[in-house]
């Protein structure tokens, strides 16, 4: 007999009866923590009270790795066109109504210089669909972007009918977008919750959508949530927050970083990396045919 013992994978039995995963026997994880697998429902439910706070646990962790991960980009990407990050000031890009891509101002001005230059019609930088010559035409591109479950367009539909003051159809048209996984609609839905438009003030609501919306690279609700967190007196997540938000190039966090850096709340290791991030974020948006195309639109 061998001196070394074989381990055995616990995670091969059924937490509740011990009853071992075989041919004609499937074992299911449970999908909150991961950590453990029953044979059947009725498994689960006998285990539940003993495990509710190891699963818990680990539920929570599990969601803050994911929450605390730095995004590759800001929620609004790359422009399509010269492939270079957008800047978060979405003064400096273009929803286009036929296609729902953002263009970066330097590929727009560059398309519309090549258009005057060489008298040729106007249209779409990207998918070159003639533009629209009136709002109602603008309004029937994006229509049909809806009617095809493009979450752009359908968030910008959201948008506007809140700016309207239709705050019903708005949060209809903000929950589905949300749904297909748009980070500027968990963000304006989080607004919603917050001031009490459309529904009920809902704090879990809020907090709810602002993660969502910060996991999928929104900046401005990473910010919210370190304020909210600091209001919280839950300082290290608080300061997590900021850093990735800085990170991505916005301004926001870098005020309050400094604060927490002159209290000692911060280290000047940390703080000097969220520095050194956020610049390399916003160089990250810079090119000569952007810097081009900003100075035409100051003349």
């Amino acid at each position: 007999m061998s001196g070394v013992e074989e381990s055995f994978d616990i995670t091969m039995c059924c937490a509740s009866c011990g009853i071992g995963q075989v041919d004609d026997i499937k074992l299911k994880k449970c999908t909150a923590c991961y950590l453990v697998k029953y044979c059947s429902i009725k498994c689960q439910k006998q285990q539940r009270p003993k495990h509710k706070r190891a699963c818990k646990k680990r539920a929570a962790e599990l969601h803050d790795e994911i929450l605390f991960k730095q995004p590759q980009s800001n929620h609004l990407g790359d422009c399509p066109i010269c492939c270079l990050p957008l800047s978060i000031d979405e003064k400096k890009s273009t929803m286009m109504a036929c296609c729902s891509k953002l263009i970066c101002l330097g590929c727009n001005y560059a398309s519309q210089m090549r258009e005057f230059e060489g008298k040729l019609q106007h249209s779409c930088p990207f998918c070159r669909h003639p533009r629209a010559k009136s709002q109602k035409e603008a309004d029937l591109d994006m229509m049909k972007r809806v009617e095809a479950n493009d979450p752009i367009a359908i968030c910008q539909m959201g948008e506007r009918c809140s700016d309207e003051g239709d705050y019903e159809s708005a949060f209809e048209y903000l929950i589905k977008a949300a749904g297909l996984g748009d980070a500027g609609a968990h963000y304006r839905l989080s607004a919603m919750y917050y001031e009490g438009k459309g529904v009920q003030k809902d704090k879990k609501k809020e907090v709810s959508h602002l993660e969502e919306a910060a996991i999928g690279g929104h900046s401005r609700a990473r910010h919210n949530l370190g304020v909210i967190e600091k209001e919280n007196g839950r300082n290290d997540r608080a300061v997590k927050h900021w850093i990735i938000a800085a990170n991505m190039g916005y301004d926001g966090p870098l005020e309050n970083l400094k604060l927490e850096y002159r209290e000692g709340l911060v280290s000047k290791e940390d703080y000097a990396s969220a520095l050194r991030g956020h610049q390399t974020a916003v160089d990250a948006t810079k090119s000569s045919q952007r810097d081009e195309a900003e100075a035409a639109r100051i003349k």
